[in-house]
């Protein structure tokens, strides 16, 4: 028979795995910041590039062309690498958002596999079995005992449940 606290265990690993899926974007976002390198090289291009459009509204283009017409392309350089940059970096961190979210289903199928393999012979709690009478062999499995409610039914409502419960408190 059950240990008498796998509904318990089960539960808890399931609102666990639900509050990490609801961090994740931080998580994706910090080891995203962690990873950049170049962030004041990013901040210091785009001052400059502003500090050079203020010279450049501050020059007559009639009077001196070639020293306008100078600073308009060292502006346009200049963005162009701070476009480059910035795909760069955006491509960065679409990268991390998708490891992380690979690593966390990775890791939650292991531990609700685990669950479902350590405690298959041992159901969750034992019902009258005219309560889910149509459905007892579905919901025994994988334990198979005659009113019973398995490891793996047990988990497919927590999961239900806990997401119900975050979508009505609004995530």
């Amino acid at each position: 028979m059950a240990t008498g606290y796998v509904w318990l265990l089960v539960l808890g690993s399931v609102i666990l795995c639900n509050l990490v899926k609801i961090m994740l974007p931080s998580i994706s976002s910090h080891l995203s910041r962690v990873f950049q390198r170049n962030a004041e090289q990013e901040v210091e291009m785009r001052g400059k590039i502003q500090d050079m459009k203020k010279e450049l509204s501050s020059i007559s283009m009639m009077d001196d062309f070639a020293r306008y017409a100078r600073l308009e392309r060292k502006i346009n350089k200049m963005t162009d690498q701070l476009t480059t940059f910035v795909k760069s970096r955006t491509a960065q961190q679409a990268k991390t958002k998708g490891v992380v979210n690979i690593v966390y289903y990775l890791l939650q199928a292991v531990l609700m596999i685990s669950l479902i393999w350590h405690y298959c012979a041992d159901p969750v709690t034992v019902l009258p079995s005219k309560w889910i009478s149509p459905l007892e062999r579905m919901v025994a499995f994988p334990s198979g005992v005659a009113g019973g409610v398995g490891v793996t039914c047990w988990l497919v409502v927590c999961n239900k449940v806990v997401a119900i419960v975050l979508q009505a408190v609004g995530r």
